[in-house]
């Protein structure tokens, strides 16, 4: 026997037949693609390891709501542009969220905003100093073999305030009250090590040297051979992080101001480089090395200075550095710290693409823990995107003589070679939009039945392949552990 739908709601702007709107009872879903994100947490174990972290006080016998599932809608609904909990009024009874939160469609709800509300706003401090251990185990984990190289991105970005919050402040600079996270991330896997949650006016560099002591010692103590380079803009830039990363042994490039003195000392330069671009006019950048002591510094400190003409004017920029050979290729030098822009996409991930910039609890310790979640949501991305990612097109595909490094391709076979792979792949070089109009978003049929639930798709999804592809590689068995 057939059922025969009423039609609940019927449009005309079709004039030669009407379209109608009927309402299925079947149960549907419209985030089917966080189904093998799901499946590929499981293989990392990376939402079990985060709410392993939360000391849980609440009474057993009044619980109806697991630490690990609430870890669950959390993390997943930030993955799929839910980032508010006001979201999970309506997203606690999805089958599919429900699912990944380890119960069937027909099972009790999830947790609802009060509830989620209360235990973002239970975090204590020891458990957001369990949490920072956490994220530098996941890091570890991140690698199949011990690296020989590291390279640490300090980076700090605005967040704005969403009302009434503890420790926000009115910042002149970026006209708004605000706080002022910090992040370090990994420029070899872009994984975020370390995320702070800290008051809206305070210095960039405010913490990063504890930061780096902490983190620098965790990575010793597993790699104990691993070179490790740190790099930041001229808002880390000052004697405190010349002498903790001397301290700790580690290299470093930080970016600094052109004061009135540095621009005296490259105004010869500068005047060559315009003038090269009036005869030639080709862009022209030049470079010098030299030591240079400010005032405040206790010890000169090796510095390049980047001095550039072109048709839009003029610019000058100029970098720390305590590594070999800076001044035998200064240039060098500074396009590789010029390489950090990629850090900086990592906090637009963070910021924009996952909404890190809805830290909206009036408590402090709850927008800490918030911000904890959106890097646990932005690394478990991370994680899958390199899981999935292809390999990149050849040199021979671009037409290049031979096979050579990234960074040593001329800018516009460079620019081609990035374009070809973001075509190739993108998936692998997506970032959290892209992944939620290929993947995530999709609307779905759950089905419950005895012995499995049956998610059926649309065969005319566009995005299907990418799906079935993901899927795969999720479900393939894990690959041994590291002996690290």
């Amino acid at each position: 026997m057939s059922i025969q739908f009423v039609p609940q709601l019927s449009f005309d702007f079709f004039s030669w037949r009407p379209v109608q709107v009927e309402v299925s009872t079947a149960p549907l879903t419209s985030d089917a693609g966080l189904l093998p994100v799901r499946q590929f947490d499981e293989r990392i174990r990376l939402t079990e390891q985060f709410a392993g972290a939360l000391d849980d006080q609440r009474d057993s016998t009044f619980t109806q709501q697991s630490l690990l599932s609430m870890v669950r809608q959390r993390v997943y609904g930030i993955l799929a542009d839910y980032e508010d909990q006001n979201d999970h009024d309506t997203l606690r009874s999805d089958p599919v969220f429900k699912i990944i939160a380890d119960r069937l469609p027909d099972d009790p709800d999830l947790a609802s905003q009060p509830t989620l509300s209360r235990f973002e706003n239970a975090v204590s401090i020891p458990d957001l100093w369990r949490l920072r251990d956490v994220m530098a185990d996941l890091f570890i984990q991140s690698f199949d073999q011990a690296p020989g190289h590291i390279t640490l991105d300090l980076d700090a970005f605005d967040d704005p305030a969403h009302g009434d919050q503890q420790l926000i402040m009115f910042h002149g600079y970026y006209d708004q009250y605000q706080y002022l996270p910090i992040a370090i991330t990994c420029a070899e896997n872009d994984m975020t090590l370390l995320v702070g949650l800290r008051f809206g006016t305070c210095p960039a560099y405010l913490g990063a040297d504890n930061d780096l002591r902490y983190l620098v010692g965790r990575l010793r103590a597993v790699w104990p051979d691993v070179h490790i380079h740190v790099r930041g803009d001229s808002g880390f830039g000052v004697p405190l992080m010349y002498n903790v990363c001397q301290e700790l042994r580690l290299s470093y490039t930080f970016g600094i101001g052109i004061n009135s003195r540095l621009r005296d000392l490259s105004d010869d330069l500068l005047k060559q480089a315009v003038e090269d671009h009036e005869k030639t006019g080709q862009p022209q950048r030049l470079f010098l090395a030299l030591h240079y002591q400010a005032d405040s510094w206790p010890a000169p400190q090796a510095i390049v200075i980047k001095v550039e003409a072109h048709a839009q004017g003029t610019n000058r920029r100029a970098v720390v550095r305590n590594r070999p050979g800076w001044e035998v290729l200064p240039s060098a030098v500074y396009d590789e710290y010029a390489e950090r822009g990629e850090s900086e996409n990592r906090n637009k991930e963070l910021k924009c693409e996952l909404q890190a910039g809805r830290l909206s609890d009036h408590r402090f310790l709850a927008n800490y823990f918030r911000l904890y979640l959106h890097a646990a949501a932005l690394n478990l991305h991370i994680r899958l995107r390199r899981a999935v990612a292809q390999s990149p097109p050849t040199s021979a595909e671009l037409g290049l003589p031979a096979e050579l490094p990234t960074a040593a391709i001329d800018v516009p076979d460079r620019k081609r070679f990035f374009n070809r792979r973001r075509q190739r792949d993108p998936l692998g070089e997506g970032f959290s939009s892209t992944w939620r109009t290929r993947l995530i978003k999709v609307a779905a049929e759950v089905v419950t039945r005895a012995r499995r639930v049956i998610i059926r798709l649309s065969g005319s999804w566009p995005h299907l392949d990418h799906f079935l592809a993901v899927s795969r590689v999720v479900s393939a068995p894990a690959p041994a552990p590291s002996p690290a």
